[in-house]
């Protein structure tokens, strides 16, 4: 790190330490605290005035981005068949589903199921762009009839005719949350399903319970996931079934899962790469069947098992080199026979104990090019006390869905002047409202696009609420100066602290905008409340829809146009910040969500971080951006499961840092030993990092993929220097010819670690690492 750039952000927080208090609005007497929801009151989002726009949908004066099941007919007795009136409500509008387009970000709907138990006989078809909801207060039940036809309850990606209606690695932007889903109705023998989840990135399934058939020799399944490219799912509970979740897909992050009384809690078909954080598994014949032979990478971190005969099935051995990574760490078994067994041979012991660290694979360390495959007790990584609750486990906090709040707790900013419709300046309306309002409100963004030209500042204590991913839109001059780039959104100051939440909004720009910092993240979770300064839900997205003025009418593919430039920097974690990102994708646009073409748009930097911790990265993903996709530089105390990256498609034309600049400001990284791509994570002067899955893709040269059949798209894709103290548990990549290097110079050898498509390393870790 350019020691001059990190002397400033370390003087900048111990300065502002001094006063590190939460900001209060003008109109506050008081900071808000707990919820006032009367006993019986409906959740929050039934009651609040709904005045949310899609700016750029058909009919927009009259499009309804907001919709009640029960306004289209639903009952929710669960003695009338509800399905007709429920796929109503998700379709009308003429919405992107049935085969009649890809993707379409100009029709989101917020679709509102009051508390009830709702009837339905065929599946709930999520359309694109839709956010399902239930009351958060008291869940409703999607109960399936004894009669129940189709794939799923809720589908996220039908077939029509054996086509999917989307193609599911762009199946983006869809969440369901607050179900209970109810298949005990259906005979134990009849395949059933709760949710079928073909999904990509920015996607969540949270708080979801599935109850099942007990019978032994069902046909039940919580989740059916065939293929896709996600994503994250969190706060799920399934009871019963032959399988908790049946699940394959490229990569993938579940937190806080719990499964009970199932044949099988989870069935791997393929990956190249998941990660498992808080896993509580009772009363299964087996926790994880990974015996099919197409997972590249499974890391399970922080599990309960209990009285569960197998803990984990892996695949029999075969001819390629790797044949299925699998990491375990802080495992607690309780009652368990065998902890993973091989081909009908235990290969570790269970019992009841705690499995501190163990893997099987190839394990490297510091410079040797060599890996030694193993199958036993691996490295165990240190873990800051600030990144653990007080159990011992990665800290886990779910979407805030403010259940016990009331409607009167909340402000919403198009009531206050706000206009969101992707042409006013909305900037000195949004200000004012923060102004006035932060710290003693929720402040609602209305759906709609907020066009901001200056810096909206959050202050710490700051809690925002999106509606079917509002769009905060920076643009004009102010942001379009790569030589001096402005902030689009500033969450707190330096060294300014509070409990602040960002749920369901979507940052943006609209070009060209070279010098924009889309967030900047300064805020730091007041002492003793973990993870409460935060995104969910929340994602950066530059270029490829409607009104970035970054779509294929004016960035096509292989054009080099001043006019493309999307933005400076993605997401800038500071010196004195901590950080809880949970699902956040940060997308430079490969192609137009709104129209049908690639796109060549130019970002700087994807997420940087200079945080001294902690930081949890959970379920993220940064993509296509020129110089890097993650960069930690000066960086302390983070925890990263799972992270993944695309490199550009356009490079090596041009190749980094153009068409930018290398900033000394920002620490970029540099390019040597012909290093012709962008990094997909870069380490330097950082200590006490945890990445616990990757997920580091390389698939095109100038749009071309030829260069995947010798895995030469680049050359190198992770660094890291010698100052650094980072361990990379269950590191997946494709196309890249060394999978991860030691000061810019490639140390580890994709071929060694082949898992036919993909490679995969199960951990590496300095040379000062010690084994037991």
């Amino acid at each position: 790190m350019a020691l001059a750039s990190l002397l400033l952000l370390a003087l900048a927080a111990i300065v502002s330490q001094i006063t590190q208090v939460t900001a209060l609005g003008s109109a506050c007497g008081a900071p808000l605290t707990t919820g006032n929801a009367a006993w019986g009151e409906p959740y929050w989002l039934e009651n609040i005035q709904h005045q949310g726009m899609a700016p750029f949908a058909p009919n927009a004066t009259t499009y309804k981005v907001f919709r009640n099941v029960k306004d289209y007919g639903a009952v929710g007795d669960g003695v009338h068949d509800d399905t007709v009136a429920i796929n109503a409500a998700i379709s009308t509008g003429s919405r992107c589903g049935n085969l009649t387009c890809g993707s379409s970000t100009t029709t989101p709907a917020v679709v509102y199921f009051p508390e009830g138990t709702y009837l339905v006989s065929t599946p709930l078809q999520a359309y694109y762009y839709t956010v399902m909801v239930g009351d958060a207060r008291t869940p409703p039940t999607l109960l399936a009839s004894a009669n129940f036809t189709g794939m799923a309850v809720i589908d996220a990606d039908p077939y029509t005719n054996n086509t999917n209606w989307y193609i599911n690695q762009d199946n983006f932007f869809r969440s369901a949350r607050n179900f209970v889903i109810d298949l005990t109705r259906m005979p134990a023998n009849v395949s059933a399903t709760g949710i079928h989840w073909e999904v990509s990135q920015a996607t969540s399934l949270v708080n979801v319970v599935v109850n099942m058939s007990t019978e032994p020799g069902n046909n039940h399944q919580g989740i059916y996931m065939e293929v896709g490219s996600g994503g994250f799912m969190g706060d799920l509970v399934f009871n019963g079934g032959k399988y908790g979740i049946w699940v394959g897909n490229q990569q993938f992050t579940v937190r806080n899962l719990t499964v009970n009384n199932a044949n099988t809690a989870v069935f791997g078909s393929w990956n190249w790469g998941w990660t498992y954080q808080r896993v509580i598994i009772n009363d299964c014949q087996i926790g994880f069947n990974l015996s099919g032979g197409g997972n590249g990478g499974e890391a399970i971190i922080d599990a309960v098992v209990t009285n569960t005969p197998i803990f984990i099935k892996t695949p029999n051995p075969t001819n390629v080199s790797v044949a299925g990574s699998l990491v375990l760490n802080n495992i607690h078994l309780n009652n368990v026979s065998t902890a993973v067994m091989e081909n009908g041979t235990t290969i570790l012991a269970g019992g009841t104990k705690t499995i501190d660290s163990w893997g099987k694979g190839n394990i490297y360390t510091g410079t040797h090019p060599n890996g030694t495959f193993t199958q036993g007790e691996i490295y165990s990584a240190y873990k800051d006390p600030s990144l653990l609750d007080p159990n011992g486990f990665i800290v886990s906090r779910g979407h805030p869905m403010y259940a016990d709040y009331s409607v009167d707790q909340f402000k919403s900013v198009r009531s206050l002047g706000a206009v969101g419709d992707g042409v006013t300046d909305d900037t000195e309306a949004i200000n004012a409202v923060l102004a006035k309002y932060a710290g003693c409100y929720i402040i609602y963004f209305d759906a709609g696009i907020y066009k901001v030209t200056s810096t909206i500042q959050v202050p710490a204590g700051t809690r925002i609420v999106g509606e079917a991913w509002t769009q905060i839109m920076g643009a004009g001059l102010n942001f379009n100066n790569q030589e001096d780039p402005n902030v689009v959104v500033q969450v707190g100051t330096p060294g300014s602290q509070g409990i602040t939440e960002i749920t369901d909004i979507v940052f943006t720009t609209q070009g060209p905008t070279a010098g924009a910092i889309v967030i900047q993240w300064n805020v730091r979770e007041p002492a003793g409340l973990q993870g409460f300064a935060g995104m969910w839900d929340s994602h950066i997205r530059l270029g490829g829809a409607n009104g970035t003025h970054l779509q294929d009418a004016e960035c096509r593919a292989g054009s080099i146009s001043p006019e493309c430039f999307g933005a400076f920097l993605g997401i800038h974690i500071t010196y004195g910040a901590s950080a809880y990102l949970e699902g956040t994708w940060v997308w430079l646009s490969d192609h137009d969500l709104d129209g049908v073409d690639q796109l060549t748009v130019f970002s700087g930097r994807g997420i940087l971080s200079h945080s001294q911790g902690p930081v949890w990265m959970i379920g993220t993903a940064s993509e296509h951006h020129v110089l890097y996709q993650y960069s930690l530089v000066g960086a302390k105390s983070h925890y990263m499961g799972m992270i993944q990256t695309e490199t550009p498609y356009f490079q090596p034309d041009p190749a980094p840092p153009g068409p930018f600049e290398i900033s000394q400001v920002y620490d970029d990284p540099t390019f040597e030993n012909g290093m012709t791509m962008a990094w997909g994570l870069w380490v330097q002067s950082s200590t006490n990092i945890i990445v616990f899955g990757a997920g580091h893709y390389s698939f095109f040269q100038n749009y071309t993929a030829t260069c995947e059949a010798n895995t030469t798209c680049q050359t190198q894709m992770v660094n890291v220097d010698w100052s650094s103290s980072v361990s990379i548990y269950s590191l997946a990549t494709v196309g890249t010819t060394y999978q991860l290097s030691v000061e810019e110079t490639g140390m580890i050898y994709f071929a060694n670690d082949s898992e036919g498509f993909s490679d995969t390393v199960t951990l590496w870790s300095p040379a000062q690492a010690i084994y037991p």
